[in-house]
């Protein structure tokens, strides 16, 4: 079997390389992450538009970006990832919080904890209720479910035929079936698929993987498109600025090794480079807050404040428990001879610890009674670290982590330097509101109950972090604050919507500009209920077809009102 091998995209990459200085294409896409390869599928499909798809970083060919637990190896690999870390957060005892962002083809779907999580129905109406018209679930479904190839089948809720391969984990571990059991013990209901009719309850992910081997939207969207004459992929190279005819997005600037080159586009420039990203190209091209973009030597294009705000991320509470039996990852490759036996069994069966998800199971619950639905995701990872992306520890252990699913926290992303190649500023303001620290302390506080329940606690030798010492809301809360960390889901910094702030219109397109929209999560105008990376997917797939149809349509200049001189 040569799964991997077929992972790896093939054909026309421009790997290092630059394109003519000023080629035109009818689209470039900067940014060939989890939307921007759905983008280059789609947009070439038809073979009447050449496309340009711009990556900062490297081909997805190391063999970490394909197996599974491959992505406990690349929190750290400046390879493939950002490194990215926050400005000192208040409400975290001052601590600067590790960003991590794919820096790959495929982004993050490359370097991901693989699950598969759609987010909550009301979500996405919310979306609606703000006036976005066309993003409310039944709106959006139709494009999750084109996306999915999903092992169990078509239904109401998924899909069989698209390029996305969603899979149930191949291994039941004992203790992820114990989480499972111990939450219903609870009163929690059992829940078989967290994207159908409602997310609430305990069971097992779905991973963005078959067979044992990851699907990256490089390896399942890119490599297919690649073959096609009409697009170009030019990996390493660095999107610097977009350039402009007044208000309207001609091409983009960029680097390869440092040297400088350009591309014209004759339809539209798609900025889909993620979270953070994302709004520093704006920043850097001109579009931004006026203020910011005169300190740092920028001619003021427009003067648009929400471009970099309304940064919303998931913050979470982990607890890390010791095992009575030494069942768990880090028992299997504490030694050479473990790690070469369970390397081996994968070679050979793609099955075992090396094609496990960041986390197995999960418990969607209702912590605060405030809540009419889901305010925590509590799950169970077979593994634990002294830090996240560290050195496993030298016992048995499992990790037990609860998302603050509907933060109300904001922060911002702004750029630092003029210089594209140096980070951002990255501020989520975790913790910010009264109402994410009640519901944070509530939900490890559920989660903690779950790991006492008699099927999971016959298991459990003894809780070390926090440790049965920390026993109030106030020692929770401050535990939290001194070791919980982000869940790798930020959006919202290029927001769509209709008020003044609001950077792109319910069709993606830049508000004030022709010819430039964003399509990424950054345009969520807030973090979906569970991992992002299925719901960027889905924001790829239907702004793929919103720029069809305009382009078809001759669709007209959007709204000027946005963007102030």
């Amino acid at each position: 079997r040569f799964e991997i091998a077929a992972a790896i995209p093939r054909g026309r990459i421009n790997v290092g390389k630059r394109v003519a200085n000023s080629e035109a294409f009818d689209f470039i896409i900067v940014g060939a992450g989890s939307a921007g390869c759905v983008l280059a599928n789609r947009l070439t499909a038809s073979g009447r538009h050449r496309v340009m798809l711009l990556e900062a970083g490297p081909s997805n060919l190391h063999p970490w970006l394909h197996i599974p637990l491959g992505f406990g190896r690349l929190f750290n690999d400046s390879r493939h990832n950002w490194c990215y870390a926050t400005e000192p957060q208040a409400e975290c005892h001052n601590r600067e919080v590790i960003a991590p962002r794919g820096k790959v083809l495929g982004g993050s779907s490359s370097i991901n904890g693989l699950i598969y999580i759609r987010g909550q129905a009301e979500d996405f109406n919310y979306w609606r209720q703000l006036g976005n018209a066309g993003w409310s679930f039944d709106d959006v479904l139709p494009y999750f479910r084109k996306a999915e190839d999903n092992e169990r089948g078509a239904d109401e809720f998924h899909g069989a035929d698209g390029p996305l391969s969603v899979s149930d984990l191949r291994d039941r571990h004992p203790l992820a079936e114990a989480y499972v059991e111990a939450a219903v013990q609870c009163g929690y209901p059992r829940n078989d698929d967290f994207n159908g009719a409602a997310q609430e309850g305990a069971g097992y992910y779905q991973t963005t993987m078959r067979n044992g081997v990851r699907s990256s939207t490089a390896g399942g969207y890119l490599k297919w498109a690649q073959r096609r004459a009409n697009l170009k992929v030019v990996s390493n190279a660095l999107a610097t600025r977009i350039l402009f005819d007044g208000r309207h997005a001609t091409g983009i600037e960029y680097l390869v090794a440092n040297r400088k080159s350009s591309a014209r586009a004759n339809v539209e420039v798609i900025v889909a480079s993620g979270a953070f990203n994302s709004p520093q190209l704006l920043q850097l091209s001109g579009v931004g807050p006026a203020s910011l973009l005169r300190s740092h030597g920028i001619p003021v294009i427009a003067d648009v404040p929400g471009v970099g705000d309304d940064l919303n991320d998931h913050f979470s509470g982990r607890i890390i428990l010791r095992c009575k039996e030494p069942i768990t990852l880090n028992d299997a490759v504490r030694n050479w001879s473990g790690k070469l036996s369970h390397g081996l069994h994968y070679v050979l069966t793609r099955r075992g610890y090396l094609a496990i998800p960041a986390v197995s199971a999960a418990c969607f619950l209702r912590a605060l009674p405030s809540s009419e639905t889901p305010d925590s995701q509590c799950s169970i990872s077979l593994f634990s670290a002294g830090t996240i992306g560290g050195e496993l520890h030298p016992f048995p252990g499992v990790t037990g982590n609860c998302v603050l699913l509907r933060p109300e926290s904001r922060g911002y992303v702004r750029i630092k330097s003029a210089d594209p190649r140096q980070a951002p500023a990255i501020h989520p303001n975790y913790l910010a509101t009264q109402k994410d620290r009640e519901t944070i302390v509530a939900g490890v506080a559920a989660m903690r109950r779950i790991f006492q329940a008699p099927a999971m606690a016959c298991h459990i030798a003894e809780e070390i972090e926090p440790g049965k010492q920390c026993d109030s809301d106030d020692g929770l809360l401050d535990f939290i604050r001194r070791r919980g960390s982000t869940t790798y889901h930020p959006v919202g910094t290029c927001r769509m919507g209709q008020d003044q702030n609001a950077v792109v219109d319910e069709r993606l397109r830049v508000r004030g500009f022709a010819g430039l929209r964003v399509i990424d999560a950054s345009i969520m105008p807030a973090v979906v209920s569970g991992n992002t990376n299925a719901a960027t997917i889905m924001i790829g797939e239907k702004g793929a077809d919103m720029i069809l149809e305009d382009t078809n349509a001759g669709a007209s200049t959007p709204d000027l009102v946005h963007g102030r001189q």
